[in-house]
């Protein structure tokens, strides 16, 4: 490995090691650590000179470890390699940051290269090659595709007509780009720890919405023109269903498991994407659709609705903490909104000089 460069701590991963090549053909082949995989990795020296020696330390490492819907791994390899891949066409996506060394892509006739400046975004599978470089190490990120095509999904509110493809080419220095290095480097430095987001399932969940977020709007894809003008806004398109939700059904005893089916994903996913693109909970995002509810009430002037019936319209029993968060919000009382209705909405006094 080249110098400067520090092995990351495996412990919490299962690391498979080379000191020597299976036989006189210069390969070591791998099986991918994804679930029902029949992809298999060879990786194939490059010098003829070195395919009969032992080494020492070990010419090659990979160390992996999967939680939830990410796989992560560290490979470090000793000398020039080209890598291979044999079976179906990866379920996974792959981003790759360099730590030492470079790689250089070749999949559907073009080549791509990263370098520490630059990552990778890949699907493993045939037709493709890497060529890696001597005292070369990486990281790479798996997320499962159909995990990252369903969120693009929701955010363009459509199913999509062509599969997902992404630029290879990955420029750590630019905007979201370099947001989404942060958050890879996050994510195998926790994969690091036993204690991590890695053993912690809505931790985790939480940290692979906002990867995929970040994926989708910091990676050039081909949709990342319909991703932009979506909506005329980031917001996805689950967070907007689950609002509509709400003010639809503000006065009914609704709870966050109807709100998490009308948007469409999981309670887990609403609570995650409510917190990065709203900075709210869902349940405080309904505490506030039912104050505007209430406040639109009161302003309409309905006849013989007292601020206490309002209230209780939306599930505000206790009238006293109503009115707290009331005059919190809109910075007048309920008193006052009403008060304000009735004086708009009086008949017009008769003005007897018209009687005559």
């Amino acid at each position: 490995m080249a110098a400067g460069t520090s092995t990351p701590v495996l412990t919490m991963f299962d690391v498979v090691r080379a000191e020597a090549l299976e036989d006189s053909s210069g390969k070591i082949r791998v099986i991918e650590r994804a679930a029902q995989s029949n992809r298999t990795y060879t990786y194939q020296l490059q010098d003829r000179a070195l395919w009969h020696p032992r080494f020492e330390p070990p010419i090659f490492t990979l160390a992996t470890r999967g939680a939830g819907s990410l796989l992560t791994s560290f490979v470090a390899s000793s000398f020039s390699t080209e890598v291979t891949v044999d079976g179906d066409e990866g379920s996974l996506y792959c981003f790759t940051t360099m730590l030492a060394g470079h790689i250089t892509l070749e999949q559907k006739g073009r080549s791509t290269t990263a370098t520490q400046q630059t990552g990778l975004t890949w699907r493993p599978g045939p037709g493709g090659r890497l060529l890696i470089s001597d005292d070369n190490a990486r990281t790479n990120v798996f997320l499962k595709a159909a995990d990252i095509e369903s969120t693009l999904e929701h955010m363009l509110d459509e199913r999509l007509r062509r599969p997902l493809i992404f630029e290879p080419s990955l420029d750590w220095g630019t905007g979201l780009t370099a947001s989404l290095k942060s958050q890879l480097d996050f994510v195998t430095q926790e994969f690091q720890r036993r204690d991590g987001v890695a053993n912690n399932p809505v931790a985790l969940a939480s940290l692979t919405d906002l990867l995929v977020s970040l994926i989708l709007r910091g990676t050039t894809h081909n949709y990342s023109d319909r991703l932009a003008n979506a909506a005329g806004n980031p917001i996805p398109a689950y967070v907007r269903r689950a609002e509509d939700f709400m003010r639809a059904h503000g006065a009914e005893p609704i709870r966050m498991s109807h709100i998490a089916a009308a948007a469409g994903c999981s309670l887990r996913t609403l609570t995650a994407v409510f917190r990065h693109f709203r900075g709210s909970t869902p349940l405080a995002a309904l505490h506030a659709v039912r104050l505007d509810l209430a406040h639109a009430d009161l302003a309409r002037g309905i006849r013989d609705a007292s601020v206490a019936t309002v209230a209780r319209r939306y599930g505000f029993t206790n009238t006293a903490r109503f009115r707290t968060a009331f005059h919190r919000r809109f910075g007048e009382t309920p008193i006052e909104i009403a008060r304000y209705a009735s004086i708009r909405t009086a008949p017009a006094s008769a003005d007897p000089a018209k009687d005559e």
